[in-house]
């Protein structure tokens, strides 16, 4: 495989912005069970007395509506031990489930089943040759395709 050498830069870079983003976490927490009209000043509020908190991110769907959990960045990786003991604290009438974040692995994105499509790639392949008969006779037409009739009783 040949890269250009801006290609390379690419890569260093992408592998760089992976190792940001697990030396962030291993300074984030997850707290699950936030209230839906909490602030992100309310949340940093109850951390603060594990450590210098850098960021609170309350996550929300694409109504603007709050999902229910945030994440938490400290700024030293201390204050993640703390943080954790705040598990089943509560807020806002609310008992907070905080556990350490994880990092994402790309490309290990949960699959989301789809039933299988029985008619798709179980096509019959086109032969060509003498023509098929129709399955339901001459001039029938099947019963799915024949329009309805309103029968009252």
């Amino acid at each position: 495989m040949y890269f250009r050498d801006d290609d390379r830069e690419d890569l260093t870079e992408a592998s760089a912005t992976q190792a940001e983003k697990e030396e962030v976490d291993s300074r984030s927490v997850y707290v699950g069970n936030v209230d839906y009209g909490c602030t992100p000043e309310e949340v940093q509020q109850h951390f603060q007395s594990c450590g210098t908190v850098n960021r609170v991110t309350i996550l929300t769907d694409k109504f603007g509506q709050p999902k229910g959990f945030a994440y938490v960045e400290f700024v030293e990786t201390e204050a993640v031990q703390n943080a954790l003991l705040l598990n089943d604290s509560e807020l806002h009438g609310r008992q907070l489930k905080v556990s350490a974040k994880r990092t994402n692995v790309p490309g290990m994105k949960q699959y989301r089943g789809r039933r299988p499509n029985p008619y798709f790639g179980s096509r019959r392949p086109f032969m060509p040759g003498p023509p098929a008969y129709p399955p339901y006779g001459y001039g029938r037409v099947p019963r799915f395709r024949r329009p309805m009739h309103y029968r009252p009783y």
